[in-house]
């Protein structure tokens, strides 16, 4: 976990994170900020979700699962290790989980629950809040050493970045709508149009939907996007190989030479094409 900044800041979707059917998978944690809206199911290691955190179909969490007070989920929660349940939590579906539980006061599940370890009812619960408060303020005080070690213990030994959501966000079909800059790595399989302060996209990502910033947008190699790709005042850059089905309307335009638009190209400000190695060397 890097700890240069805040990890609720922006909306990081880590490589090989993949839409199946109605599941949100990815191999690594995921961090919901609070308020925020997931109407996908949802499939990682660890799932750390804030306050009022509503998701619209079933957890699958391979570690822990930590919901904090009044998030509501429309299915199912599998956990294969611990649970923490905040007060007034909603599951829509059965709880299962493999280790201990952990639950606040007013906790409704519909279908009922099974535990096979410890059972708690204390309130409040440890919850995700907890975490990146102290970690903060241990960043602060330049306790960088401590906040190595909260951040190794939460994220766990897993290699694999995070899935993160910041607070206040939307996920779904329709859009991936955050206030904060957006980067998506390689190798991802999307559907919804993205919609961000800035959006960064990496290599051959399949993305079913448009990009939209009011800041700069980056098209990495071998991706295809299967919509517009518009920002209001920044500049628009397409990587060798990348594919733009539909527009390209931005301030300043940097296209790659092998890269394909197939839509109309407006640009207010400058647009600079970039020539690669193969083509400067056929001449």
């Amino acid at each position: 976990m890097a700890l240069g900044q805040d990890r609720l800041d922006a909306l990081e979707i880590p490589d090989g994170t993949t839409v199946e059917e109605h599941d949100l998978v990815t191999d690594g944690d995921i961090v919901v900020g609070g308020q925020s809206t997931v109407e996908f199911g949802v499939r990682g290691r660890n799932v750390l979700a804030g306050e009022r955190v509503t998701f619209g179909g079933d957890i699958e969490a391979e570690g822990d699962c930590r919901l904090d007070v009044w998030c509501d989920v429309a299915g199912n929660v599998l956990v294969g290790e611990d649970a923490y349940l905040g007060e007034r939590v909603h599951i829509g579906g059965r709880l299962m989980v493999s280790g201990d539980l952990d639950i606040g006061d007013d906790v409704d599940i519909e279908e009922g629950f099974e535990a096979n370890g410890w059972i708690v009812i204390r309130n409040p619960v440890p919850t995700l809040v907890f975490y990146f408060v102290v970690l903060s303020q241990l960043l602060h005080l330049g306790e960088n050493e401590s906040a190595e070690e909260l951040a190794n213990a939460l994220s766990g030994e897993s290699e694999d970045d995070p899935l993160v959501i910041p607070r206040g966000s939307t996920v779904s079909d329709d859009a991936w709508q955050a206030s904060t800059p957006a980067t998506i790595g390689d190798e991802c399989r999307l559907h919804g149009n993205v919609r961000a302060e800035t959006v960064t996209v990496g290599r051959e990502n399949n993305i079913f939907g448009s990009l939209r910033a009011r800041g700069d947008v980056a098209v990495g190699e071998g991706t295809r996007v299967h919509g517009d790709v518009t920002t209001r005042d920044g500049t628009v850059t397409i990587a060798d190989g990348a594919e733009i089905l539909g527009d390209v309307s931005c301030a300043d335009l940097e296209l790659h030479d092998d890269a394909d638009v197939q839509g109309t190209i407006r640009a207010s400000g400058d647009m600079r094409l970039i020539r690669s190695k193969a083509s400067r060397e056929a001449e």
